[in-house]
């Protein structure tokens, strides 16, 4: 979608539906409405269906001014918009919202006007926020042509900062590059195809990629990658990119668990259980779209994103309950359930990192059902045992809107849980606490004096339900975040 801005004072074409954001109590800015129009508006500022309340949204038929509707999005009460943060945010939510509303209506070009004169930062959550609500995935859905209605094409915001709308439209983008590749199905996305897109990205956005495939797996000592992979038609990959600008100030490598489908491999998922599994990549999709989103904002910060990918199946060649692997940094794993794979691709990928000399790693990864148990659909769970580095990221995840919670990952006797009798660890525990046993599981693969983050995105990959800046499927959970991050220390 086009999104760009003009002087609310200037002669820009009055066509398509006007949006007028307005805060509760407060009169509507009214200055491109006639008078009759203009009194419209007043009297539905005081509908109690409305009164500019937070997250509704009104429409009003225009018949003069060019316009052929206008619609009220409510912002709440002022007061309770005070923290910047959260401004941007209830501006994001409401941007989406109405670009949802607007495809529903068939509304191709939409003028936004709100109501303090736009700054830097909510001229970005603006555009983030529209480019957002205007995604669907709907690359395999056929619509009767009398039943196709207009798609949002064009957004223009009155007086708007243009950096700002280019930075929100690049987040929201890189975060919609990452659903793409989420909600694509495992018959259409393999290991080898995505090994095929990491090399095109490169090509296309400047950064290099190399893989490595199942034999080559095997003689770099990563069985748990090609454990998990064996049991498919389709084998296992590692794909590490690296995004190198000229004089670079930091150094930072992003880890992204990469299942292009999980069944369970022999300890097979239930059929419910099983549904949603194509998501199990989401975190390789990020990781994806963060490098191509750094490209795109050139971001000075050397940046490696390490990719193991495998589709968990079971097969003659599948690993084994009771089966023991040997890791990329010489531990042995003892494997309690095949299911619990994506820590073994984490664990081999993570020492593969720490190789890389970082500064920093931050691995994401659908990896717990406990954490999404713990936290629900609408929160993603954070891991460190680094609190500058985990302050530094709840900091950057409040700018964009993303909510995370830090969890423990201190634990003595889950860490004495992990042990196994026949080998250095056991791939999981009870049921309870498996998110943090999963974390410290994935510390025993990062080198030491190395500042780690753990994203456990499960719970949030996926969505049944339109909210906010998330449509249904795949949610993209983190990207942002993680752009900001690094925008934050590039400083």
């Amino acid at each position: 979608m086009k999104i760009f801005t003009a002087p609310s004072n200037g002669g820009f074409v009055r066509e398509g539906a006007l949006a007028l954001f307005v805060f509760s109590k407060e009169p509507v800015s009214a200055g491109l409405l006639d008078a009759h129009s203009a009194d419209m508006t007043a009297r539905l500022m005081e509908d109690p269906s409305f009164k500019g309340k937070k997250g509704k949204i009104s429409r009003l038929p225009l018949l003069n001014g060019g316009f052929s509707a206008a619609y009220l999005v409510g912002l709440g009460e002022r007061g309770k918009n005070g923290k910047e943060s959260v401004l941007h945010e209830n501006i994001r939510s409401r941007s989406a919202e109405l670009l949802r509303r607007c495809r529903a209506d068939g509304v191709s070009k939409i003028t936004a006007l709100l109501p303090d004169a736009p700054s830097f930062g909510t001229s970005c959550a603006l555009a983030e926020g529209a480019e957002l609500g205007a995604y669907a995935f709907s690359k395999y859905k056929s619509i009767p042509e009398e039943e196709r209605l207009p798609e949002p094409a064009e957004l223009l915001l009155l007086d708007g900062v243009d950096e700002g709308v280019s930075r929100g439209k690049i987040f929201a983008c890189s975060q919609n590059w990452a659903k793409d590749i989420a909600n694509e199905p495992g018959n259409q996305i393999t290991p080898a195809s995505m090994a095929d897109m990491a090399v095109q990205w490169g090509k296309d956005f400047g950064f290099e990629v190399s893989v490595w495939d199942e034999e080559r797996l095997l003689q770099e000592g990563m069985e748990g990658i090609y454990s998990v992979g064996m049991g498919s038609v389709h084998p296992p990959r590692l794909i590490h990119m690296a995004y190198r600008p000229s004089s670079p100030v930091r150094k930072i490598a992003f880890v992204g668990k990469g299942i292009t489908f999980d069944s369970g491999g022999l300890n097979v998922k239930t059929g419910d259980s099983m549904r949603t599994m194509k998501g199990d990549k989401t975190g390789a999709s990020n990781v994806f779209a963060i490098l191509r989103g750094a490209a795109k904002m050139n971001i000075p910060c050397e940046l490696h994103g390490i990719v193991p990918v495998a589709e968990n199946m079971p097969g003659g060649k599948s690993f084994r309950p009771d089966d023991i692997l040997r890791l990329r940094n010489g531990k042995t794993v003892e494997i309690e359930n095949t299911d619990a794979e994506g820590r073994l691709l984490l664990a081999d990928a993570l020492c593969f990192a720490c190789e890389q000399k970082p500064d920093a790693i931050i691995d994401m990864a659908t990896l717990t059902g406990a954490c999404a148990v713990a936290l629900g659909q609408n929160m993603a769970g954070v891991f460190t045992p680094d609190d500058e580095f985990a302050d530094a990221f709840a900091d950057a995840s409040a700018r964009r809107g993303e909510r995370f919670w830090r969890l423990p990952m201190d634990d003595d006797r889950i860490a004495e849980s992990m042990k196994s009798p026949v080998a250095d660890l056991v791939n999981c525990g009870s049921r309870y606490g498996g998110a943090i046993f999963a974390a410290q599981f994935l510390k025993e693969f990062v080198s030491d004096g190395i500042p780690w983050i753990h994203l456990d995105i499960a719970g949030v990959d996926m969505q049944k339900d339109e909210f906010s800046v998330y449509s249904k499927g795949a949610t993209g959970f983190g990207v942002r975040s993680c752009l900001e991050y690094l925008l934050s220390i590039s400083k």
